[in-house]
């Protein structure tokens, strides 16, 4: 079996994050979202793996995983270009695929139990496709499935505005070259997109056998800046606390927290986990860094109170300000201005939010 993750989205929703970055190198808990995606695979035994690009820092995902030996996989980079529906991005991949079959995970989803245990049921069974489910409060913002007594799929509706059933497809699919057929006879939606959803309903037309997996445990899709925040806080609830830094006498650790290598915490610091904090930062003054909180890489932070938050990395906290709840990008600057008159000063880009 053969993996195949969708990295190709314009992150739209996301900026201005994404105009520099590749959504799905955002890091949860300092872990970019895409490497979570690649451990589940490996741990379900899949080490062959497709990674659809589209025109949003390829080149960057490329530099980020390069062949995937140090995450113990074989990488295969596909080209899409502009993003045409997910359904586009798999038929993309078909010389690729093979007579393989393949699982296919969108690469800003996580989910809190992986796909073993999806994987497992799907060679267990005889079906052509399976799609994995969970209720959600707000199923029409989602493709949604309607089931039969057995849990077999016999509908599937991208976006409903009156959704049949709570069980939302949530970006994992496991499929056969049986797909791509179909896939070649779709009409665009009218998002103008080749949705997988109308693929597998054909498939479901046809009289082949469409199986369903409703999972266990917490399932996030980090499209929006709240989103992963919250796939942070979700994370960090499992956070085992290490410590390979610097901790001098005068701080206060409590909680569970992790320190990364090179990293100094200095005296008046307190630390109240869970709390991720990358290499080589250097904390100092009278910090607070509370809880779910994950501070990336080569950061700063010099008298600061910071809560609920990421910071990204390669950056500088020095201000007499709470700041609870945001998602910091790199090489960023947030410094306190003594100067009179007094006053706030920005430089802020577009799709920026900003609460004083």
């Amino acid at each position: 079996m053969k993996g195949l993750i969708l990295a190709g989205g314009t992150g739209s929703r996301l900026r201005p994050l994404t105009y520099t970055e590749n959504k799905h190198l955002i890091p949860i808990a300092n872990k970019p979202i895409l490497f979570y995606v690649i451990d589940e695979l490996r741990k379900a035994g899949i080490t062959e793996i497709g990674i659809i690009l589209g025109n949003n820092s390829p080149d960057d995902v490329k530099a980020a995983l390069r062949d995937g030996s140090a995450l113990g996989v074989r990488i295969t980079y596909i080209f899409q270009g502009e993003p045409k529906g997910i359904a586009h991005a798999v038929h993309c991949a078909k010389d690729f695929v093979g007579s393989d079959s393949f699982v296919v995970y969108l690469g800003d989803n996580l989910l809190k139990n992986g796909i073993v245990e999806i994987v497992q049921d799907f060679i267990n069974k005889d079906c052509d496709a399976s799609i994995s489910l969970c209720a959600v409060p707000n199923p029409h913002m989602f493709g949604v499935a309607e089931l039969d007594g057995s849990g077999k799929a016999v509908r599937l509706v991208e976006k409903p505005k009156e959704p049949k059933s709570n069980l939302a497809l949530i970006g994992v699919y496991l499929l056969k070259p049986s797909i791509f057929p179909v896939i070649e006879n779709l009409e665009p939606s009218w998002r103008n997109e080749l949705e997988i959803t109308d693929a597998l309903q054909k498939l479901i037309e046809g009289g082949h056998k469409v199986d369903t997996h409703v999972v266990k445990g917490w399932w996030k899709d980090t499209g929006k800046p709240e989103d992963i925040l919250e796939a942070n806080h979700l994370v960090l609830d499992d956070l085992k606390p290490f410590n390979h830094g610097t901790v001098e006498d005068g701080s206060m650790i409590r909680g569970r927290v992790g320190i990364d290598s090179g990293t100094k915490i200095g005296p008046g610091v307190v630390i109240k986990g869970p709390v991720m904090i990358g290499k080589n930062c250097e904390i100092t003054g009278k910090t607070y860094i509370g809880p779910y909180t994950s501070i990336g890489d080569n950061t700063v932070i010099d008298g600061a109170e910071i809560e609920d938050s990421i910071v990204i990395g390669n950056s500088r906290i020095a201000c007499q300000r709470r700041i609870v709840d945001s998602l910091i990008g790199r090489n960023c600057s947030i410094t306190s201005n003594a100067a009179i008159p007094s006053g706030h000063k920005f430089i802020i880009g577009e799709n920026s939010i900003v609460q004083i």
